[in-house]
């Protein structure tokens, strides 16, 4: 007997010891899933800059926002609408929530984002919007987030990059109208995403999103019978329905979908370190589809907002 009780207090921090770094290893995962989706939906948004620009002279904007959620209604259903029905008392009960993020993320930044492709290019509108983490990040300190100064200067680089590759490497900025509406939209989204971190825990992702775009597309149904008797409809050919379907699925279903399930992992804080990424990837995209090449300045720009992200990535792997 005292030779097992002499035994037993060395057998448990070993137990201990092999057992502990498993929730470790857990969170790393989670942690490195959630940067995976918000780098994929950041990927995704960028090219519907593209696309929106594209199709900016032949859709009115609430028109196209409109067939974008309907299409992105018809993309998810299948995968949605069982676990909406399941959780409409849920959905009932938090609806007010639910009606805003609707309007925040659905409604009024998408609307936003489409009026600035009238009268701004693609690459504005990409570069502008990398401007939301800095208010993600705002909102993320005030909710009693604690930043870090490595965090926080890998962001400020990034900022940085971001103003420079905007005033083509100077600080003075000239804005369009559609710079404008392009800021309103970064303030828009970056709500939106500070908002999805008080969202109830008990709704799933799925019913979340279906119910969100539900909400989204009534909010917009008035808005485009007005535009339909005014302005006319759009003729529904290859060059509207190409991008229609990218914004509606991909951009929309796809993107939305990842980065609500990113922010659930790491916070709308660091998935705003990835969406710094942005206007690079827009940079790239233009070069491929438009042929509009960044430049020696350019790229000087995208590497201050490379190294700015993974600084700022870099800060949170002891967590």
């Amino acid at each position: 007997m005292s030779l097992i009780a002499a035994r037993h207090p060395t057998a448990t921090p070993t137990t201990a010891t092999t057992e502990r770094p498993a929730p470790a290893r857990k969170l790393a995962r989670g942690a490195g899933l959630g940067v995976l989706l918000a780098l994929l939906a950041t990927v995704v948004w960028s090219g519907s800059f593209v696309a929106t620009r594209g199709m900016a002279d032949s859709v009115p904007p609430v028109q196209a926002v409109f067939w974008r959620w309907i299409i992105a209604l018809v993309a998810v259903a299948p995968f949605a609408a069982r676990p909406f029905w399941r959780q409409r008392r849920l959905i009932r009960r938090h609806l007010g929530f639910l009606a805003l993020a609707s309007l925040l993320g659905v409604a009024l930044y998408n609307t936003l984002v489409h009026q600035a492709g009238l009268t701004t290019s693609a690459g504005n509108m990409g570069m502008i919007m990398a401007a939301s983490p800095v208010v993600m990040a705002v909102f993320a300190r005030l909710g009693g987030e604690r930043l870090g100064p490595r965090r926080v200067l890998g962001m400020l680089a990034a900022a940085l990059g971001v103003l420079l590759l905007v005033g083509k490497g100077s600080l003075t900025l000239h804005l369009a109208a559609g710079d404008l509406w392009m800021f309103a939209a970064a303030l828009s989204f970056a709500s939106y995403s500070a908002l999805l971190k008080r969202r109830p825990a008990e709704i799933g992702g799925l019913a979340f999103l279906f119910a969100t775009f539900v909400l989204g597309a009534l909010m917009l149904a008035p808005a485009y019978a007005v535009s339909v008797t005014v302005q006319g409809g759009f003729p529904a050919t290859t060059a509207t329905a190409g991008p229609l379907l990218y914004v509606g699925v991909m951009s929309s279903a796809v993107a939305f979908f990842a980065w609500n399930k990113a922010i659930t992992l790491i916070g709308a804080a660091r998935a705003g370190v990835v969406y710094y990424l942005q206007p690079v990837c827009v940079a790239l995209l233009s070069y491929a589809l438009l042929g509009e090449e960044p430049g020696v300045r350019g790229a000087a720009c995208m590497v201050l907002i490379l190294g700015g992200v993974a600084l700022s990535g870099a800060s949170r792997t002891r967590a």
